[in-house]
């Protein structure tokens, strides 16, 4: 699943688009298509995993789920899509030529102002982000498995299973710890290297050099104690691979079933 720095990046290769018209809309998803022709795109945003365009009124939302994907058509090839493959859910074409394919994805519209819709402060790619909002959540939920809470989005809108796994392990916190049972400072450290780790994540993508910083996700040795990483499992209540040090990463609470 595309993680917030990848959505934020994809945003980044579609503003060329902003202020043009749609020519045409079609696709798979259970939406009157007929609403977007002749609009013109007004914004691209992005809020964690979501990637909203904007019109007049309503913007459609779009979020790629575990395997979407976004096929970009410039001006030349507008009109070159491979029509071997399935129906992109969504499929916008642009006066003047070009156009998007958003296909296996998820899409929905949201009316109104997004400004309204959405808690730009819970993003942690954003601005507005506020980690002081972000530390009260966290200390009204107790009972909640690190592993889980920092996959919430409306606490850390963007953060993905990488980012989860390499920010747990920088802030040298056992995936299972309960947050009720951390000391101030690392509920402190986790809600800073969520927001810290996610703009190396991005800095990282744009090098395409991201899995070559990777400390632990996808690792089986430590890089500080050099011991094997605990064995993969799947964890907490949302069941996500967890890849973490059990020599270095101290559990705090109750041990809780994996």
């Amino acid at each position: 699943m595309p993680e917030g720095p990848s959505i934020l990046i994809l945003r980044e290769r579609l503003v060329p688009f902003i202020g043009r018209t749609v020519q045409d809309a079609a696709g798979r998803a259970a939406l009157d298509f007929g609403r977007l022709r002749s609009r013109r795109l007004q914004d691209i945003r992005s809020w964690g995993k979501h990637l909203l365009l904007a019109f007049d009124g309503f913007s459609l939302r779009i979020h790629l789920l575990l395997f979407g994907s976004c096929l970009i058509h410039d001006r030349k090839d507008g009109d070159g899509e491979d029509t071997a493959t399935p129906t992109p859910t969504v499929s916008l074409r642009f006066a003047g030529g070009g156009g998007i394919d958003f296909k296996a994805a998820s899409a929905r519209w949201i009316e109104g102002d997004l400004d309204a819709a959405y808690d730009w402060s819970a993003d942690v790619l954003s601005p507005h982000w506020d980690p002081q909002a972000a530390q009260a959540k966290l200390r009204a939920r107790p009972g909640e498995l690190a592993c889980d809470i920092l996959l919430d989005q409306s606490i850390f809108s963007g953060v993905g299973n990488i980012i989860k796994n390499e920010v747990l392990f920088r802030a040298l916190v056992h995936p299972l710890s309960h947050i009720g049972a951390l000391p101030d400072t690392h509920v402190s450290q986790l809600v800073a290297q969520a927001r810290d780790y996610s703009f190396d994540f991005l800095e990282w993508k744009r090098r395409n050099v991201l899995k070559r910083h990777w400390q632990v996700h996808e690792r089986t040795t430590c890089p500080r104690c050099r011991h094997a990483l605990a064995p993969v499992r799947r964890i907490g209540k949302r069941r996500r691979r967890s890849f973490h040090c059990g020599r270095c990463q101290r559990l705090y609470g109750t041990p809780a079933p994996g």
